[in-house]
């Protein structure tokens, strides 16, 4: 490795999260390609049931948003 190359590890935290972001959002561009394993899959299956079969187990966006902002004072 060339001692003067710039690794991921050397950026500053802002590029970092822009690093982050754009990758993310390249991901998301194309949600298919993203593999999903059958654990997952089962485990999501079973968290759909469960909400169907107790609705009031869940919670709404609106809840979480509020439940993690508080915990984290954002």
């Amino acid at each position: 490795m060339n001692p003067t190359s710039t690794s991921i590890f050397d950026l500053s935290p802002s590029e970092k999260l822009q690093l982050v972001e754009d990758l993310w959002d390249d991901l998301a561009a194309t949600p298919e390609a993203v593999p999903v394993h059958d654990w997952q899959k089962e485990e999501l299956a079973r968290r759909k049931a469960n909400l169907m079969k107790t609705p009031a187990s869940g919670h709404t966006w609106e809840e979480v948003k509020r439940s993690v902002r508080s915990r984290y004072g954002r």
